[in-house]
């Protein structure tokens, strides 16, 4: 499915079935070819914006799954440290980033249990906020810890989708979908769409204490697709 070296939809089904840990350690060899991995082409238009600035010292990429945002920023980064709770999906991490041992640090960890003993220039987090549903001032409380003053958190989101609009409706039928399967099969897997709309993350990043302003992407894909760049005070 999706790509010939790519997840079949048995495969999907299973690892839908498991635990939100499970499901991904067993998708991990082939999550790169899959649609729920952040795009090169999305992750290049952030890697340009950072590139614009001064150099980073470190970057922290929170729920970094397979580390393709961090070989994106390496080019740009002094020390790369990624965390995410997936062992499977840190073993690709490490052998993506290979080339960057020296820099690089892997931390296996949940994201809202981890306790960061040094701070960051730089803290980014893709793809992920549907796995924190709810809990998202949480986790910029840990990003606002995890940030020196003056350090920048980095994300991409979009306005929340209209009715009128696919996105809209594919979304809440699939959040319907995953509450009906947590409800009646544990362990749960959690995942759900459309959590993070722009307009709640940028009250949120406020009032975490951290300054957002808002860069449009220009990505022809997905034209609504916008920036963050949250600085903490």
């Amino acid at each position: 499915m999706f790509a010939p070296d790519g997840p079949s939809l048995l495969e999907l089904v299973i690892e839908g079935l498991s635990s939100t840990r499970v499901g991904y350690d067993r998708l991990a060899p082939r999550f790169d070819v899959t649609p729920f991995r952040t795009p090169d082409a999305l992750l290049e238009v952030v890697a340009a914006h950072l590139a614009s600035g001064p150099r980073i010292g470190r970057v922290v990429d929170l729920c970094c799954g397979t580390g393709a945002a961090l070989e994106h920023l390496a080019p740009h980064a002094d020390a790369l440290v990624g965390v995410d709770f997936s062992p499977g999906m840190l073993a690709v991490a490490k052998r993506r980033l290979a080339a960057h041992r020296d820099r690089l640090t892997l931390i296996e960890a949940d994201v809202l249990a981890w306790e960061p003993d040094r701070q960051a220039d730089l803290v980014t987090l893709f793809g992920a906020w549907g796995h924190v549903p709810g809990r998202e001032p949480e986790l910029l409380a840990l990003v606002h810890r995890l940030l020196r003053p003056g350090g920048r958190f980095v994300f991409v989101t979009a306005p929340h989708p209209g009715p009128a609009q696919r996105a809209f409706w594919l979304g809440h039928a699939f959040n319907a979908a995953m509450r009906v399967r947590n409800a009646l099969i544990p362990p749960p897997f959690v995942m759900l769409y459309l959590k993070f709309p722009l307009a709640r993350a940028l009250e949120l990043c406020r009032a975490a204490g951290l300054e957002p302003s808002v860069h449009p992407l220009g990505w022809d894909e997905r034209p609504d697709d916008v920036l963050v760049d949250a600085v903490r005070s």
